[in-house]
C-alpha cells in the first residue's frame, strides 16, 4: 500500500510536528533512504530564507541535524532497540550561498551501524563524527554549498 519511503516521510512529519515543531516549520522531505545513506530536502521558502534570499543558517543546521539523526533513528528502529540520540558537537563550513531548495546527504550508514553494535553490546554511550553535505541540485548540481561534521552520540536504553 505505502512504500517504505512514504512511511518514513509520515514518521518524519509526525516526529517533527509532535516533538520538534521547529523542524516541522521547515517542511523537510525524505527523498531517499537506504541502509547506507539518506537524502533530505528542505525547500527555500519564506520561513527558511534569510535577508539575502538564501537559506538561513538555522534551517541549514536543521537539515544537517535531520540527515545524520534520521538515518541513526531509522537504523535503531530496524533493530527494535530503544536508542537515545543526541548531537554533542558541530563543525560547519559554508562554501556558497544556497539560493534554492537544499538537499542534505549523509552517507555514513556503516559508521552508524558500528556505533549501534557497540552501544547495544556494551550499554555505553558511543560518540562518532558523521558527515553531511548540503547541495542545491537545481542550481549547482552536486557542488557542495555547505559541509557539516556532527558528533553523533548514541546510547542503548534498556
Amino acid at each position: 500500500m505505502f512504500s517504505d519511503l512514504q512511511k518514513a516521510n509520515f514518521y518524519l512529519n509526525w516526529f517533527a510536528f509532535s516533538k520538534v515543531p521547529l523542524i516541522w516549520s521547515c517542511r523537510p522531505k525524505l527523498l531517499a533512504l537506504d541502509n547506507n545513506a539518506v537524502e533530505i530536502k528542505i525547500p527555500l521558502k519564506h520561513k527558511t530564507k534569510n535577508h539575502l534570499n538564501s537559506m538561513y543558517f538555522g534551517a541549514l543546521a536543521i537539515g544537517a541535524d535531520l540527515a545524520g539523526g534520521f538515518l541513526a533513528m531509522h537504523k535503531a528502529k530496524l533493530r527494535s532497540k530503544p536508542v537515545s540520540l543526541a548531537f554533542k558537537a558541530v563543525d560547519a563550513q559554508f562554501l556558497k550561498r544556497p539560493e534554492a531548495d537544499v538537499h542534505f546527504h549523509c552517507r555514513d550508514g556503516n559508521i552508524i551501524d558500528e556505533m549501534l553494535e557497540e552501544t547495544i553490546a556494551t550499554g555505553q554511550r558511543v560518540n562518532q563524527a558523521v558527515t553531511i553535505i548540503a547541495t542545491c541540485p537545481s542550481l549547482n548540481g552536486d557542488e557542495p554549498m555547505a559541509e557539516f561534521t556532527l558528533t553523533l552520540s548514541l546510547k542503548c536504553r534498556s
